[in-house]
């Protein structure tokens, strides 16, 4: 098991509404120019760095579309 907190996106089930990307407190989220199963783009994990805040989790209206780990 990490020894750091981890977000995990479920890219299928995201709506690209970009909430999580704007409350990341670190600036880890961005939009991808990848599209889902539901025609949508997704967000992605861009790089290191989550707190485990969890409040692109909170945030998210979309229900188990985010996952936060915390060791």
């Amino acid at each position: 098991m990490s020894d750091k907190p981890k977000v995990i996106i479920h890219e299928d089930l995201c709506k690209a509404c970009g909430l999580c990307i704007i409350h990341c407190p670190k600036d880890i989220l961005e939009a991808s120019d990848k599209i889902n199963e539901l025609g949508y783009p997704t967000t992605v994990v861009a790089k290191e760095g989550c707190i485990g805040c969890a409040n692109c989790y909170l945030i998210c209206p979309e229900p188990g579309a985010i996952t936060v780990i915390k060791p």
